[in-house]
């Protein structure tokens, strides 16, 4: 069990039948009346984003969470295959469970695939990736105006804003969280 006075972000607990994650969580103390939790929660199955309101004394179940190292093998229609690496066993996910989750994923790269009660419920990708572009336009020479940027398609198929010096062939570095350039590699 867990309080709402112990809340930090990451923290996963059951509530009302469905698993939550906390964003974000404020303790509120309002100079008249009691003291509050005001939390943004992400349900874990489901993606959705909910804002509530906790009194610190109130308890929830935890929610275990399993992240198990898998290899993203390969794609065949709408089935995502994932090998696991201590068996070679093949695990078949449909493109529900997944979203956009391998949008900067290619084949034969390790993701976290995510259990709640033995059930799959999504695949988390690495934090950043590297990866080349495949289609850019040219930067022009002496286009120098700071903080622009031009749409690049990278070999996963994915489009990234980049920066105006960023060539075909060239290898960049993604923030699979936000979808971010980051550097060239």
């Amino acid at each position: 069990m867990i309080s709402a006075g112990d809340f930090r972000n990451g923290v996963t607990f059951e509530l009302d039948g469905n698993v939550y994650q906390i964003v974000e969580f404020q303790h509120v103390k309002p100079g008249k009346g009691a003291a509050f939790v005001r939390t943004k929660l992400k349900n874990v199955i489901t993606g959705g984003v909910v804002e509530r309101t906790f009194r610190p004394t109130e308890k929830m179940e935890n929610a275990r969470i399993d992240r198990k190292e898998m290899e993203y093998s390969y794609s065949d229609g709408d089935l995502f295959y994932f090998m696991d690496q201590e068996t070679f066993e093949l695990m078949p996910l449909g493109k529900d469970k997944l979203g956009d989750a391998l949008k900067f994923v290619k084949e034969n790269m390790s993701v976290k695939v995510l259990f709640y009660k033995e059930n799959v419920f999504g695949v988390e990708p690495p934090t950043f990736v590297d990866l080349e572009v495949t289609e850019t336009e040219p930067g022009v020479k002496g286009d120098t105006a700071t903080n622009v940027t031009k749409a690049a398609v990278v070999e996963t198929g994915a489009t990234v804003p980049v920066p105006l010096f960023i060539n075909q062939g060239d290898r960049i570095r993604i923030d699979t969280r936000s979808g971010e350039y980051m550097e060239r590699v």
